[in-house]
Formats: structure tokens, sequence, C-alpha cells
């Protein structure tokens, strides 16, 4: 088992998720009550060096929940939109 994590680590093979600023944070940062403040959770995203990647996995598999990439579900919502539009733009 410890042989096959130093050789994920030797070859870059851990998700990007290993590289995130949240990792080991407070996961009720990220998913906070209707309503609730999500300024702490925006600002641990905010110099995250795998952010991009982070919004693409919440885009890419629906999420509909919680702080991905930075952003709200309300926020990535436009995102969608956006992508879709320029998507159909360029058909």
């Amino acid at each position: 088992m410890r042989r096959s994590l130093i050789d994920a680590m030797a070859n870059d093979q851990l998700g990007w998720q290993n590289y995130a600023n949240c990792l080991g944070a407070d996961t009720d940062l990220f998913f906070p009550e209707r309503g609730s403040s999500t300024r702490k959770a925006k600002a641990i995203c905010g110099e995250c060096q795998v952010k991009l990647e982070c919004l693409d996995f919440a885009l890419d598999n629906g999420e509909r929940f919680g702080i991905w990439g930075g952003l709200s579900e309300r926020e990535r919502r436009r995102v969608r939109h956006e992508r879709s539009r320029r998507t159909a733009v360029a058909s």
C-alpha cells in the first residue's frame, strides 16, 4: 500500500484534490446552510492553485450544492449557461 502511494506521488498521479487549499478544512464552510455566509470558503478558494480544476469538476459532474472552485451553485449556473451559449455560437 505505501509503495503505491510513493509511486503515485513520484509519477504525479494524485488527483487535484490533494493540492486543494480546502484539504482538511471544515466541510461545513463549503456546504453552508441556506442563507449562511460563504465568505470564508471563498477566501480559502481564492488563493487555491487547483481552483479551476475544482470548478471544472463541479461543472462536469453537475454538483448542485456547495462552494466549488470559489463559486456557489448560482454562480456555477451562470458559468454553465455562458459555456453552453459559447458552444452554441461556435457550432
